[in-house]
């Protein structure tokens, strides 16, 4: 979908509305969200907070990304990064029609390795770089995979398409997320991964969190546990255990839950607390820290934003926490700050999520919504909230 730089997410709501032939009452009625906020919405006047999103494209009948309007083609252009996803794709796409003649993999150390270099740089927010490289180490390890099909071989492949979900989750293009969580199973199936299936449907869970769709979101974190129950016990099962229930916590969160949201954070909390920070354990950012930013997240989800801010200010942050998710949590203090009334609070979170990962940051919805919805109060902001708009494209 091409993005135009002079749309809001209200006026992608007014026009899909309009293609089905509703009025704003109706749409306000089978969304469940009031006239009121909808016509603010639509008017450019309110920004739309992702629960919102998500019930109106549940109304419409339409994905979430088209009234948001990812991914971001026109900066994507500019970036030199759209012509790097269809090779990705084209990887993704012959997983199954065994080894290519034309490539001859390197050893499985040599590929390991590059596998984790791949998922530093997505930490550390180059995502230009890491696209450049990842079609390339899909088709060798999908070709090393089926040369030599043992476990060892099965789960870097499987671990090479979570990088590849999240690089293009990243950058806006969920479909193609989708298709690499099918490829992650498959390659888990074979290599008897028990804890990279149980990942799989935590990311697939995020999925249908993005989508609104919390019931099958919930019902993806509870196929997780199963799969974990086959999971030698240990340190690794715990992590991603608590991985889960930090999931699980913000499923909770959007959808209203706040006894069954404070649940899942407190049983993350005392994980955490025996697994103490576990950044690199499959890449999950689990620990304490994580712990305490999803309480933030969850805060938010639940429209307590005046506690989410207070929340956040409570939280410390290793010097070297993944700047992946540091910036995520900024967008997320960002928008409680825009919430609770706090406009220059907000901005400056913004700020801090742009110096910390601007590649990230410019794809990342939640600092286009917060900043769309910072829009309204511009007269009270510096003369760089200008400049930080023609940085997104807009």
């Amino acid at each position: 979908m091409s993005s135009d730089n002079q749309e809001h997410t209200g006026r992608r709501v007014k026009r899909a509305r309009r293609l089905r032939n509703l009025t704003q009452r109706e749409l306000a009625d089978l969304s469940h969200v009031s006239y009121s906020t909808l016509t603010k919405i639509e008017q450019g006047v309110m920004p739309a907070s992702p629960s919102v999103i998500g019930a109106l494209a549940r109304a419409l009948s339409v994905p979430v990304a088209e009234l948001t309007g990812q991914p971001y083609l026109d900066e994507l252009r500019k970036d030199q990064l759209d012509g790097l996803i269809q090779p990705i794709r084209e990887a993704l796409n012959v997983y199954d029609i065994g080894p290519d003649p034309d490539v001859t993999p390197r050893g499985a150390e040599e590929l390991e390795g590059d596998a984790e270099k791949l998922c530093s740089l997505i930490r550390a927010t180059n995502l230009k770089q890491a696209a450049a490289e990842l079609a390339g180490l899909i088709s060798e390890t999908t070709t090393a995979a089926h040369n030599d099909p043992s476990d060892r071989s099965w789960r870097l492949l499987a671990s090479t398409y979570r990088t590849a979900y999240d690089l293009t989750t990243k950058l806006g293009f969920h479909d193609l997320g989708m298709v690499a969580l099918d490829r992650m199973e498959w390659a888990a199936q074979r290599g008897s991964d028990a804890v990279i299936s149980a990942m799989r449907q935590y990311m697939r869970a995020l999925a249908y969190l993005r989508a609104s769709d919390y019931r099958t979101g919930k019902r993806l974190v509870q196929l997780g546990m199963s799969a974990l129950e086959n999971a030698e016990k240990g340190h690794v099962r715990d992590v991603v255990t608590g991985q889960l229930h930090l999931g699980a916590a913000v499923l909770a969160g959007r959808d209203k839950d706040h006894d069954l949201a404070e649940g899942h954070l407190s049983e993350a909390e005392r994980i955490a607390g025996r697994t103490g920070p576990a950044e690199k354990v499959h890449w999950l950012s689990f620990g304490p820290t994580n712990v305490g930013v999803h309480r933030v997240s969850v805060l938010a989800e639940l429209d307590m934003y005046g506690e989410a801010v207070e929340a956040a200010q409570g939280v410390s942050i290793p010097s070297d926490w993944p700047l992946s998710r540091l910036a995520h949590h900024h967008a997320e203090v960002a928008r409680a700050h825009m919430w609770a009334g706090q406009p220059e609070a907000a901005f400056k979170s913004l700020l801090e999520a742009r110096k910390v990962a601007p590649q990230q940051s410019r794809y990342h919805p939640t600092v286009r919504e917060t900043y769309a919805g910072l829009e309204s109060a511009k007269r009270r902001m510096p003369e760089t909230f200008a400049n930080f708009g023609a940085w997104l494209g807009r």
